[in-house]
Formats: C-alpha cells, structure tokens, sequence
C-alpha cells in the first residue's frame, strides 16, 4: 500500500512506469526502450535491474500480492481485539492500494495469465490467504451468516474497491471524483456492505448450537 516516504529506488522506478505503460498500452504494445525513456535510461540499461517484460511483469504482480497481505497481517497484529475497528482498517488499508496503485488493478486484470504458471500460481496462493485474513476477520464481527456468505461478501467487496481505474472518466457534463470524494464513498460502499451481514439469517451450525444452548 503506497506509504512509502523515502525516495524510490531506480527499480522501483522501472516498476512503476512499467506498470503504468503496460496498464495504458498493454504488455505487447509497450517496448523496453520506452520504459526506459520513462525512466532516463536507455533500454538496454534496463536489463541491469530486470532480464527482461516478463520478469517485470512477474515482479509487479507478486509484489502487490504480496504488499496487500503483509499490510494486512500488520493490521492484524497492531490490532486491539476490536474486530469493527480491524474490519475498518483493512478497508482504509485496501481503499489507499485501489485509488494510488491503479494501474496494477489494470494489470492484474489484463494481464495475469501471461505470467510463468509458477508465478502466476504465486499470486494466486498470496491472493487466497488475503481472502482468508479478511474471511476470518468478518465471521468474528459477523457470525451468524454462513461462511461461505462471508466468503463472498469479502470477494465482492474486493471487486468494488478496484473498480477504481474506472473512476477516473467523466462524460460530457459530469466531473471525476477527487480522491477525498473517491476514498469516502468506497469506505461507506464497503462498509454498507459488509453491514448487510448483521441481517443475514444464521447458518445451521450457529442455529443448532443456540438450539442445543436453549435445551
């Protein structure tokens, strides 16, 4: 999630333009010699800090996978036992990832199966513990609905929060949402959301251990 403070190293640089090529032109429309006009160096240069597209590709890729979860298991760590408020900061958490990295939404979306069947089964494995962190935290904020709604609330609620790079047009007529505009309205969407839990019928596990409790 983009808090970094400190100024970007050279590959990093070539990662972020990189993605923000790849993102406007795609992965085959983008040469290695513009990416390193984006970043002053020449093309050949670039295969000082990466062998090649692929690898950057890769990077980017699994790097975000693996940014979105450690952010999310800090939370978790940092957290006080309040499940609203843990809910509540990996919400704020992911919402800064979906409005500042955009273009790796773009990426991923585009782009996924063009990674090596090992890297791409990388971030799949990052994804799906991400899912989980979140799954587990919402089942002890909600209990009651069925796992599996949870589940879906929590897959839902990620594909609301990087709708972002869709935000960014306006037509004739309408402006584009600043980013305090943007960022409000995604947390009381995800929130709204995940609150439609609290009226969700029991599942049969939870309804039969209150039944066995009232016995």
């Amino acid at each position: 999630m983009s808090t970094r403070t400190d100024a970007p190293t050279r590959r990093e640089q070539i990662l972020k333009e990189a993605a923000r090529l790849f993102a406007e032109r795609g992965f085959h429309g983008v040469g290695v010699d513009e990416i390193g006009a984006a970043v002053g160096i020449s093309g050949p240069g670039l295969y000082r800090h990466f062998p090649g597209k692929d690898a950057m590709l890769a990077e980017l890729l699994i790097g975000i996978s693996e940014r979105l979860l450690d952010g999310g298991r800090q939370r978790v760590e940092e957290s006080d036992g309040d499940p609203e408020a843990l809910l509540g900061a990996l919400i704020d958490g992911h919402i800064d990832f979906a409005l500042d990295d955009r273009p790796l939404i773009t990426l991923h979306d585009r782009e996924l199966d063009r990674l090596r069947d090992t890297d791409r089964k990388r971030v799949r494995q990052l994804q799906r513990q991400y899912v989980e962190l979140w799954v587990a935290v919402v089942r002890r904020l909600y209990p009651a609905p069925p796992e599996a709604e949870a589940r879906a609330t929590v897959h839902a609620v990620f594909g609301l929060l990087n709708s972002t790079p869709h935000l960014g047009s306006a037509s004739a007529g309408s402006r584009v949402l600043g980013r305090a505009e943007a960022e409000s309205l995604l947390r009381r969407l995800a929130h709204g959301a995940f609150g439609a839990l609290a009226s969700a019928p029991a599942s049969a596990s939870v309804s039969a251990s209150a039944s066995a409790s009232a016995e």
